[in-house]
């Protein structure tokens, strides 16, 4: 069982356009459509089209519209009570894959049913394989609350994956080897905030076909603790950084349609390889192809394994440090 946690949920209302986007004109949407969302719900939803068993673990009250969603589309959840609804989310989704995200920041959650989240995750992790910590945390919840969840996690089974962003992501490193995950999946930009890189660099250099820069970073937090570096790279491709190897892959052609989700089907694609017995180089291949798919889909879509063609991901194994030219 993967078992995920979205500690700030919503419902993702994305508007797709014919016409580029300009600030200040009417635009008439060529498609509208509203899908339960936030980051774990995003993994549970992938995994659960691939055939596995997913739970998502959410603060949530019963009368919210997203709980129906989620039964809508099969999706088991274990909704911890709570007085508000999910926020909405809005993305803006342009013909050649350009994406604006206007997020809304989420309803503030009480302390109880903060602890009733921890309590949550912790008991349905005894029976997990997977724990996946996503996203954002609401506002006025400490930012060392990832961190203390991963702590905690350490002493079930379960591997552990963390993917979120700023003070979170922030307060989260700051604690390793202690509160180090079995994965981690930073993007470039994430990657280079962690490890004092330039993120536009790490990108630059993989699309010319040098990942050694975002392997260096990537070795950084795995010589701190963290088992597994996933780093994703946009158009670039991405990298997985074990203490046992490195892998670089690169996307297959597509035609960008929306960038939605598609890290969180990275991060699945990695996790349902992993159930299945793949290498290092499989678990990239699959994360990538799942996130190529994601990207190449309309709207809120998310991949089934129909989209998915692993087949057509390279990945490269490569040396623990880049060749040194002779003078």
């Amino acid at each position: 069982m993967i078992l995920t946690l979205t500690a700030n949920p919503s419902m993702d209302r994305t508007v797709s356009l014919d016409v580029p986007l300009v600030r200040g004109s009417v635009h008439r949407s060529a498609l509208t459509t509203t899908e339960p969302g936030g980051k774990g719900v995003n993994v549970a939803r992938v995994v659960t089209s691939a055939g596995r068993t997913a739970t998502a673990v959410l603060p949530c009250s019963g009368s919210d519209p997203l709980l129906s969603a989620l039964g809508t589309l099969g999706v088991r959840y274990h909704a911890v009570p709570t007085s508000g609804v999910a926020r909405t989310n809005l993305t803006i989704s342009e013909s050649d894959g350009t994406t604006t995200k206007i997020n809304e920041p989420g309803a503030g959650l009480a302390p109880e049913t903060v602890d009733a989240l921890m309590a949550s995750v912790l008991e349905l992790a005894q029976r997990a394989d997977w724990v996946v910590l996503s996203g954002s945390i609401p506002p006025g919840v400490d930012a060392t609350w990832y961190g203390r969840l991963v702590a905690a996690l350490h002493e079930v089974s379960a591997k552990v994956a963390v993917d979120t962003s700023d003070d979170p992501l922030s307060a989260l490193a700051a604690g390793f080897p202690a509160t180090a995950p079995d994965l981690i999946k930073p993007n470039a930009e994430e990657l280079a905030h962690l490890t004092g890189r330039d993120g536009a660099a790490l990108e630059a250099s993989a699309a010319q076909g040098d990942p050694y820069p975002t392997v260096d970073a990537a070795r950084v937090l795995v010589d701190r603790g963290v088992a597994a570096v996933l780093a994703t790279l946009g158009g670039s491709g991405a990298v997985l950084v074990t203490a046992t190897g490195s892998w670089f892959a690169t996307p297959p052609p597509i035609t960008p349609r929306s960038t939605v989700g598609a890290g969180d089907s990275s991060l699945a694609g990695y996790i349902l390889a992993d159930l299945d017995g793949e290498d290092g180089a499989g678990r990239l291949a699959r994360a990538v192809a799942y996130g190529s798919a994601a990207a190449a889909l309309p709207g809120t879509r998310l991949p089934t394994p129909s989209d998915v063609d692993v087949t057509a991901v390279p990945v490269h194994t490569l040396d623990s440090s880049p060749a040194v030219p002779q003078s």
